[in-house]
């Protein structure tokens, strides 16, 4: 990570050792997953969907029925929830173990960075290549990069992603239990959406066949499968996110109000939009409400992890500030 001494210009001591390129980045993703939930909300596609199907959200809901139209935007909310939930870990990366010089986490930057922007190039199986989307990851990647190579470390390793990490309690096992669920649930929505798109809860929340789909529009189908392997590329990232962090980093206060928060916005986006627009089938939700339950049972036992003494030190030294056991 690059260093500056007193003698440098305002811009050289800005963008120095690329944490504030890398907080940027964050912040964009901040703000694009709270964009698509906004606009969601709103009930308006976006104006390049209106392009590409020839018809907006009124019309489609006239034309099948509106539950085409909330399935469609309920992707897009849990989109923008694994969005807000990468933005803050992001930010938690830059501002606490990268400030530290921590290897790992400009390794965690690399790998989930590359993941997500790659994902991007699933839409070359289904075909529909959102113009603003492209416009939008064109423009945050030579940021995003740019922020990695000032903040790479001295000596850059690969080994130093696979050397020995925390002392793992309770809390950080059931958090790489969980990281990994979401990779596998990642990866899986994104193999869905490049190939079947919708599963048969699916279909049956909108009362319609993937042939009646095709029949409204023939870019109806792609369209929807851009929003689902996004949504899979999001939760790709963010299990990988969560796996270097479960393994690597130390067990502060801000670690726990990262994951709280990364599991609030995560889960509450995707979960929340389903009674929403009132998708609520049992079998496709258990796996997202138990993955909810063990990560609320994983916030709260890191949590009593962190305000634990270290082995040997009696309960009463947890008071002291000074790190030390009280006699």
């Amino acid at each position: 990570m690059k260093t500056i001494g007193d003698d440098c210009g305002i811009l050289e001591a800005l963008l120095s050792d690329g944490r504030f390129l890398l907080s940027l980045t964050s912040f964009v993703l901040v703000l694009s997953g709270g964009f698509a939930i906004f606009q969601s909300v709103t009930g308006y596609f976006l104006p390049q969907d209106v392009h590409a199907l020839g018809f907006d959200a009124q019309r489609l809901a006239a034309m099948a029925n509106p539950h085409v139209v909330k399935f469609m935007f309920h992707d897009r909310v849990a989109f923008g929830g694994t969005l807000l939930a990468i933005g803050v870990a992001y930010w938690y990366l830059a501002e606490f173990p990268m400030r530290a010089g921590e290897p790992w986490a400009w390794w965690t930057f690399c790998v989930s960075g590359v993941c997500g922007f790659a994902s991007f190039l699933c839409y070359l199986s289904f075909g529909y290549l959102d113009n603003w989307h492209g416009i939008a990851t064109l423009c945050l990647l030579p940021v995003y990069l740019a922020g990695l190579w000032r903040a790479r470390p001295a000596r850059v390793d690969c080994r130093d992603m696979w050397r020995p990490g925390q002392p793992a309690g309770l809390g950080r096992w059931a958090l790489g239990f969980l990281a990994t669920g979401i990779i596998a649930a990642g990866v899986t929505i994104m193999v869905v959406g490049m190939t079947g798109v919708f599963v048969p809860q699916d279909l049956a929340y909108m009362h319609m066949t993937r042939a009646d789909l095709q029949s409204i529009s023939p870019r109806l189908v792609p369209v929807i499968a851009h929003d689902r392997a996004g949504f899979g590329g999001g939760l790709f990232s963010t299990g990988i996110i969560l796996l270097f962090i479960s393994r690597q980093a130390p067990l502060t206060k801000s670690l726990v109000q990262t994951v709280a928060l990364m599991g609030l916005v995560g889960f509450g986006a995707a979960l929340g939009v389903h009674p929403a627009i009132g998708y609520t089938d049992t079998v496709h939700l258990a796996p997202a409400y138990l993955g909810c339950l063990l990560f609320v049972a994983t916030v709260v036992r890191l949590a009593h992890e962190r305000r634990a003494p270290p082995p040997g030190i009696p309960a009463a030294g947890r008071n002291r500030t000074d790190g030390a056991a009280l006699p």
